[in-house]
């Protein structure tokens, strides 16, 4: 295994390279325009939902294409979570395994309200496109269907079929499509190695790109429900161990009490990378925590930046609260779910016990949520992944690519702050490597967030990005 300081790569191609054109055929760009909108325009949440509609529109649009409806099926353990899987047929007789693409096709939650879009309309205005999931991760998932269909449409054949997988569930609930596939369906997904669209990609700043990341570890993700109860009673006789009191008093504590600094091999070696992209005071502080101990000074700097603190630290907030039954009673319970971020080498459950000392008040519970909203009294003793080894088969055909299309930029291993369903192919033994072509400016991070958006011009880059390197993947 090479050393993941081995994934800042500067590769300098000939002008002939570099010179060829870039830009997406009128076509085509038609072509990704209509499949963007047609998924941010179908309700793939959770909540009322559907990722088979999706699924099914996906597979239509291929098999329409020219792909054989062999190749193409939608299959899940319910009528509301299908999961699609297209196999690009390689060159017959070849005995490279293939390349499996992962990316989910659901949603996280949106209210109208919040938004000044409707959040399920596909809307241009203003130089981006606007509507749930144009980032996190609908863009790239209509990038490879356009680009499964223009390889198609020019009679490419690759060296190795190429399967990919559009999920469900990866932003929670029962049915994780991944997970799923690999336990019932493993032959139809199994893969050399795998790509992640959910991670990685382009990073901007003012629409320049100034580095292209390659998640090569995840934090974990944990949910936990701290509730507090008492009798209760009339609102004119308060009591003094008032359940609101108690859990907005912990989460008060929590917001002042950071996880510990710590750093990895991987978030060392984007620190010193990104270091040399930046000036004065900042680019000394990155240098400062990407030895093997940390500067604390320069670590409590960094952390007033939100992603820098999250490559730091474990991360703890609390998203959601609920209590009380009427106006004039005081609450018999109140709940607070507290979302956790886990930095690499500490389980759910140390963190579990963490919050409890943090809270510090025995009255309080503090229980595990599963994805599928189970509750359990102790978390997992699971850990994060360990990075997978650096394959030249993927990364040779990245640095060229990032540099026919952003020429000059380094490709830089980094630690995904959130989490992805890397964890589960990684699990299964299919070495996994998150990026896509989807730049997005660094403070503009609005995956999960109201008035979502992508620059449309970033769009289209990331649709013509993930062309170039399919083809330069699978013709080597």
């Amino acid at each position: 295994m090479r050393s993941i300081a081995a994934c800042l790569i500067s590769v300098a191609l000939s002008s002939s390279l570099v010179a060829q054109s870039n830009q997406l055929p009128a076509d085509d760009k038609t072509l990704a325009h209509d499949i963007f909108q047609q998924l941010i325009e179908t309700n793939t949440t959770d909540s009322v939902g559907s990722t088979t509609v999706a699924a099914d529109a996906m597979r239509k649009r291929l098999i329409d294409a020219g792909f054989a409806e062999s190749e193409v099926v939608v299959l899940g353990p319910n009528d509301r979570k299908g999961n699609m899987v297209a196999r690009y047929r390689g060159r017959p007789g070849s005995t490279l395994k293939p390349v499996l693409i992962i990316g989910h096709i659901d949603v996280v939650e949106a209210k109208r309200s919040d938004w000044t879009t409707d959040p399920f309309q596909f809307v241009e205005k203003d130089g981006y496109f606007y509507g749930r999931g144009t980032q996190d991760m609908k863009d790239s998932d209509a990038s490879v269907v356009e680009s499964f269909i223009r390889m198609h449409r020019e009679g490419f054949v690759p060296n190795r079929d190429i399967i990919l997988a559009l999920t469900a569930d990866e932003e929670g609930g029962k049915s994780n499509g991944v997970d799923w596939l690999l336990k019932n369906h493993r032959d139809l997904i199994d893969g050399a190695f795998a790509l992640n669209l959910d991670a990685g990609g382009p990073e901007l700043e003012k629409g320049k790109a100034i580095m292209m990341g390659v998640e090569a570890t995840e934090k974990l993700y944990a949910d936990f429900r701290v509730t507090a109860t008492n009798p209760g009673g009339h609102s004119s006789l308060p009591r003094p161990d008032n359940a609101i009191y108690h859990v907005a008093d912990a989460l008060g504590r929590l917001e002042k009490t950071p996880f510990p600094l710590e750093t990895n091999e991987v978030t060392r070696v984007y620190f010193a990378s990104v270091a040399k992209t930046e000036k004065g005071q900042l680019a000394e502080d990155l240098k400062a925590v990407s030895g093997p101990v940390p500067d604390a000074a320069a670590a409590q700097r960094l952390s007033k930046d939100m992603i820098y603190n999250s490559l730091l630290h474990t991360t703890c907030v609390a998203t959601m609260m609920s209590a009380g039954h009427a106006p004039n009673a005081l609450p018999g319970s109140a709940v607070a779910n507290v979302n956790c971020r886990i930095f690499p080498g500490h389980s759910q459950e140390e963190i579990r016990l963490e919050l409890v000392k943090i809270f510090a008040d025995s009255t309080l519970t503090v229980q595990y949520v599963t994805d599928a909203g189970e509750v359990f009294e102790k978390g997992s003793d699971r850990k994060s992944m360990a990075p997978p080894p650096l394959d030249r088969v993927v990364f040779k055909p990245l640095e060229a690519t990032v540099q026919r299309m952003w020429p000059g930029i380094p490709v830089i291993a980094e630690m995904e702050t959130g989490a992805s369903d890397s964890i589960y192919t990684m699990n299964a033994g299919i070495p996994s490597y998150g990026f896509s072509g989807m730049g997005v400016d660094r403070d503009d991070d609005r995956a999960h967030g109201r008035d979502e958006r992508i620059r449309v011009v970033d769009f289209y880059n990331g649709v013509q990005f993930e062309y170039l390197y399919l083809k330069a993947l699978t013709s080597q």
